[in-house]
């Protein structure tokens, strides 16, 4: 009886390891800057590949060895031309697509200094918006409900559901959401 016990013990473990490994495979960090002086902020057109067609942070994919601050600067360079000088984390938000077990969990920084000029890439078009004309329209539909909270401060954590990605011809639509402040992460 003691070594059943012990087997199913071991079994449980194995299922769990397997199903937190499999967890693991399908969520991918990203990272997510956006340039805020306040009254005006520096979004870029996406130009190619995913989100392709619409105004977003810059950011993108954390390498192997990188921490995603590091990441976060690097997809700056890389994709406006310029070197933050300091980051804050404003927020996590986790994005998910029906019928995709793939969970995309972004790490949304702030930076309100950098060095350098604004410059087009092959991936992003940087513009300066003020905030007041920020083009919703032509941007991932929840960005609308965590850029409040992140012009005013707050740091948030949320997690939005999409029937389908976005694209320059079409907006995602959302099916699922929730968005709360957090004091930390």
């Amino acid at each position: 009886m003691i070594h059943v016990g012990v087997d199913l013990a071991r079994s449980t473990k194995s299922a769990m390891e397997r199903e937190n490994n499999k967890k693991a495979i399908n969520r991918k960090i990203l990272t997510l800057c956006v340039i805020y002086q306040r009254p005006r902020v520096l979004l870029g057109m996406k130009k190619k590949g995913f989100g392709a067609g619409r105004w977003n942070g810059f950011g993108g994919k954390v390498e192997e060895g990188e921490s995603i601050e590091e990441a976060a600067v690097r997809e700056v360079r890389e994709e406006a031309g310029i070197e933050v000088s300091s980051i804050r984390k404003a927020g996590i938000i986790e994005f998910t697509f029906e019928n995709d077990p793939k969970v995309l969990e972004v790490h949304i920084f702030k930076c309100g200094s950098f060095m350098g000029e604004p410059t087009e890439s092959e991936e992003m078009r940087p513009q300066w918006f003020h905030i007041d004309e920020i083009p919703f329209k032509e941007m991932w539909s929840d960005d609308i409900y965590w850029f409040p909270l992140f012009f005013k401060g707050k740091r948030f954590k949320g997690r939005f559901r999409f029937d389908k990605p976005s694209t320059a011809e079409y907006a995602a639509k959302i099916i699922e959401s929730e968005l709360i402040e957090v004091e930390d992460f």
